[in-house]
């Protein structure tokens, strides 16, 4: 992929994006609390920083979501059987998501409690 054109490696990107959305719930359901996040700060009018805030917090999430998912079907095609530490990979993969998203709506939270 070295010194492929922009669009190209746009449209890599893109198909990566579609295989993920079509193969993993998690992420469905990160990009619809995105989605549902959006619709939340377009009601609530907070400080531009908080846009932020949230904006960056959802990216965060959705990047690890699909790390996870690359990590997972690698795993997976290059041991395909159970294996302690691959489980273990995979855990902890779920686990920086896991984090992320506390992470995330510990965000929500503070700014509704600041608009209060």
């Amino acid at each position: 992929m070295k010194n492929r054109a922009f669009t190209q490696r746009l449209g890599f990107a893109w198909t990566g994006l579609r295989s993920a959305w079509r193969s993993e719930a998690s992420l469905r359901t990160h990009l619809w609390m995105a989605a549902l996040l959006l619709l939340a700060l377009l009601v609530l009018r907070p400080a531009l920083l908080w846009w932020a805030l949230c904006g960056v917090m959802a990216a965060l999430v959705i990047a690890a979501e699909l790390i996870n998912t690359a990590l997972e079907h690698l795993a997976d095609h290059l041991h395909p059987e159970t294996h302690p530490r691959i489980k273990l990979v995979k855990d902890c993969a779920a686990a920086a998501v896991l984090v992320l998203s506390l992470a995330a709506l510990w965000v929500a939270v503070m700014m509704v409690v600041s608009l209060l």
